[in-house]
């Protein structure tokens, strides 16, 4: 399985949104939580239409000196005083960062047709997922198969999904999900956990830091990839958390762990920040540290993972993305999904009968200044792919991006134009990720 992660995966074009910064957030009103139960949409009280949300680590943020931005509707670190850009993300790569994700959309999907209400709304299997393993999908659109989100789902129980999607998309998935629940008319109850924490804890001694704050005989050396675990944590009164889910995987390319605070069980406010608090004291400030938005971006991009309202959108295909993996063979020969009728014949080439696809999503290494989104890819002239998303790598010190390009010239090795600021930059595309990736997978 290739990297995973549920955190910033979708959020407006982080380059724009930096651009944009010019005041600091003063107050959020929590967005109504929505609960759905065989096709019936009931809301919580709350106040729709708040300016920006804050996520429970907001204080901690500003007592530890963040930069705060406006962000998937929240206000949210950038980067943090006393480190830059880089800084954070060389740091995230030798030891290991502590990242807010608590804008990121938590779901509860539970009932005897929940699996098959997922398989229906994502190519992936569910029914035969076995117990607390996670893996990363895609919801579709009818008819198109455009990608609506990526989302990370994990199997807690029988019936029973966790669902991780991005807070960009908020508005349209929720209308989505409440539309789609009320076509398919079975048994499913749908829970949004509005108010929650999560955070990510990634890095190669993200592991030993963990391990010094569990309340719960936890084996992390078992734990791998894709797995996940209830556990307790202490805090440093000596008391311990609610129980907390803890997933192995992240966003960066690094072994980590996404840690949710279920803020519909527990209180979420109260427990997020002093586990966060623990975690930072135990590790200390030469083992972990707080990072933000900035490095986040280049540590994924890094990773050849994709941002939702960049690498993908709701025109685009996961055959087209590079992300037909995510399709499993049964899924592959049964159908049922939606959209199946247009990427099951994607899957098999024109040159093999197929429908093949008209572009492909890349890697390219650029010369010169660094290509940011919107640049055009040209060949002898001629416009033949975009650049999606684009940054100078800290660790490879060279400029990296990520894009789609026509259909044959999407292999390694080939050379094209990248127009940066009106000027053509030689292009060479790449395989990704960019960065090797390090997530704890044992011998399998």
């Amino acid at each position: 399985m290739k990297g995973f992660g549920s955190a910033v995966r979708s959020a407006p074009r982080v380059q724009a949104t930096l651009a944009r910064v010019r005041s600091r957030v003063n107050s959020a009103v929590p967005a109504p939580r929505l609960n759905r139960r065989h096709g019936e949409a009931r809301y919580a009280s709350g106040v729709a239409g708040a300016d920006l949300k804050k996520t429970p680590l907001y204080d901690l943020h500003v007592a530890h000196g963040g930069k705060m931005v406006p962000f998937a509707g929240h206000s949210m670190p950038v980067q943090y005083a006393g480190a830059s850009l880089a800084d954070s993300h060389h740091f995230t790569r030798n030891h290991a960062s502590l990242f807010d994700v608590s804008h990121m959309l938590q779901h509860i999907f539970k009932g005897p047709d929940a699996a098959t209400f997922l398989e229906r709304v994502t190519p992936s299997g569910w029914g035969n997922m076995g117990g607390m393993q996670s893996k990363l999908t895609t919801f579709l659109w009818p008819g198109t198969g455009g990608i609506v989100d990526d989302s990370v789902i994990t199997r807690l129980g029988e019936d029973e999904y966790y669902v991780v999607t991005n807070g960009a998309c908020f508005e349209k998935d929720t209308k989505y999900l409440d539309e789609q629940l009320g076509q398919f008319g079975g048994s499913v109850e749908w829970t949004r956990l509005d108010g929650s924490g999560l955070v990510a804890l990634q890095g190669p001694q993200a592991a030993e830091v963990l391990k010094e704050v569990l309340a719960t005989g936890v084996n992390l050396d078992g734990l791998y990839f894709g797995n996940a675990v209830w556990a307790d944590l202490k805090l440093a009164d000596g008391s311990k958390t609610h129980p907390v889910l803890i997933s192995r995987g992240g966003y960066t390319g690094e072994d980590g762990f996404e840690i949710s605070f279920n803020g519909k069980l527990y209180p979420a406010l109260e427990t997020t920040a002093p586990a966060v608090e623990a975690l930072l004291k135990a590790a200390g400030p030469e083992r972990l540290q707080l990072a933000g938005l900035g490095a986040r971006d280049s540590l994924r991009l890094e990773a050849g993972m994709c941002l939702y309202g960049n690498d993908l959108d709701d025109t685009t295909t996961p055959v087209e993305a590079g992300l037909s993996w995510i399709i499993p063979k049964e899924r592959r020969a049964a159908g049922g999904f939606h959209g199946a009728e247009v990427i099951i014949p994607q899957l098999t080439p024109k040159s093999k009968g197929g429908a093949g696809v008209e572009r492909r999503r890349v890697g390219f290494v650029v010369e010169g200044a660094p290509a940011r989104e919107g640049a055009e890819v040209q060949q002898d002239g001629q416009t033949v792919g975009k650049i999606t998303s684009g940054v100078p790598s800290p660790t490879l010190g060279k400029n990296i991006a990520m894009g789609y390009v026509k259909d044959g010239l999407h292999k390694a090795g080939t050379e094209l134009d990248v127009v940066v600021r009106g000027r053509k930059r030689k292009g060479v595309v790449t395989k990704m990720p960019f960065a090797p990736t390090r997530y704890h997978k044992g011998n399998a």
